[in-house]
């Protein structure tokens, strides 16, 4: 039976497997018949199907895995982790083209010993193998110990996730952060910054504490209340511990009255992006980025701010955005006459 299209090796091996019961009880003629016929239909010499229909088993035999011989020994594969670990650990694509070329430099300042088996070796060697061992370099390089996942704070569960539009008009609704004065090494206590800003008047107050403990974050938020003209109605922070704790929470609702609580979404600081901004222009721009840990540094800290209250507060413009609107593709701002805070302030009629 000719069949025109050609059959698969598994199509093959089912069809011998169908063929052989009756093949084994054939005799020498009938044998002959379904050879022929095995012949046309399977496309392979006869030579071949009574090799295969001899064998004990048609099951496929499977390969055995032949063991790779290793080409590069290991003074190699320490040369190319020496030139690995010397540029930053990148992949085998950017590694392999200057493998030679580099490992002559470290060989200058004695990183390796390079010889001319090892030299040659490095010139001749493959991404692929390349690839290899880095694979067995990054198994073998031991990890730092990952922290913990962190329970969950209880505290944050009560308050909404919001941002806070730029429309507010009616004074009171403060965003707030604490800025970190911990220099390159964020370990022991230092000085921070609890800063406020208020969206519809632009009204800032900054407070300098040594650390972020409970008591510490109080006494920072007391000292604002007793100086601001006009009462705290909405507060919001970011998600921070500082601000989340039984304590806190405890003395925003008994001091505060009436006070209104929401926090930013984890990982979007422009939810905060009024007091983000200030953190830049009224902190950053005149402390900087040192370390700053105890209470003399911490009262000097206090005695600037209150300079500067009364400087930006009082007689620095800010404007306020009146709309945003999307013209030709372009989102275009519009923003009203540039006052201060407190010729704001005045015109709400809301002086304590």
């Amino acid at each position: 039976m000719p069949n025109d299209d050609k059959m698969s090796i598994n199509e093959r091996r089912k069809y011998r497997k169908l063929v052989a019961p009756g093949y084994r009880r054939a005799k020498k003629a009938e044998r002959s018949r379904l050879l022929t016929e095995m012949e046309m239909v399977t496309g392979l010499h006869r030579k071949s199907l009574i090799r295969l229909m001899g064998m004990s088993s048609l099951e496929r035999t499977p390969r055995k895995p032949v063991a790779r011989q290793k080409r590069y020994g290991r003074a190699v594969a320490e040369a190319v982790r020496v030139v690995w670990e010397s540029l930053d650990y990148v992949c085998a694509e950017r590694l392999t083209p200057v493998l030679q070329e580099t490992a002559h430099q470290l060989a200058k300042w004695e990183e390796l010993r390079l010889t001319t088996e090892i030299e040659m070796a490095l010139g001749s060697i493959s991404r692929a193998t390349v690839q290899r061992m880095i694979k067995h370099f990054q198994q073998d390089t031991p990890k730092l110990l990952r922290r913990k996942p962190q329970p969950p704070n209880r505290l944050l569960q009560d308050v909404p996730m919001e941002r806070l539009s730029w429309r507010t008009e009616i004074p009171g609704s403060f965003e707030t952060d604490l800025g970190h004065h911990c220099g390159a090494i964020a370990a022991g206590d230092y000085v921070h910054t609890l800063q406020l800003v208020d969206i519809a008047t632009g009204w800032s107050e900054r407070v300098a504490v040594l650390g972020r403990s409970q008591e510490a974050m109080v006494r920072g938020f007391r000292k604002v209340q007793q100086r601001l003209p006009f009462p705290i109605k909405h507060l919001h922070p970011d998600n921070g511990s500082e601000f989340f704790n039984a304590h806190l929470i405890r003395y925003f609702g008994e001091e505060i009255t009436g006070l209104q609580l929401s926090r930013s979404r984890p990982y979007h600081k422009n939810d905060n992006r009024f007091v983000e901004q200030k953190n830049s222009t009224l902190v950053r721009a005149y402390v900087g980025y040192d370390r700053l840990d105890s209470s003399a540094q911490c009262a000097a800290l206090n005695a600037l701010y209150d300079q500067l209250w009364l400087y930006y507060n009082l007689f620095q413009p800010v404007m306020h955005m009146r709309s945003k609107e999307v013209t030709n593709g372009k989102l275009q701002r519009k923003h009203d006459k540039a006052q201060t805070p407190y010729q704001r302030l005045l015109a709400c009629n809301i002086l304590k």
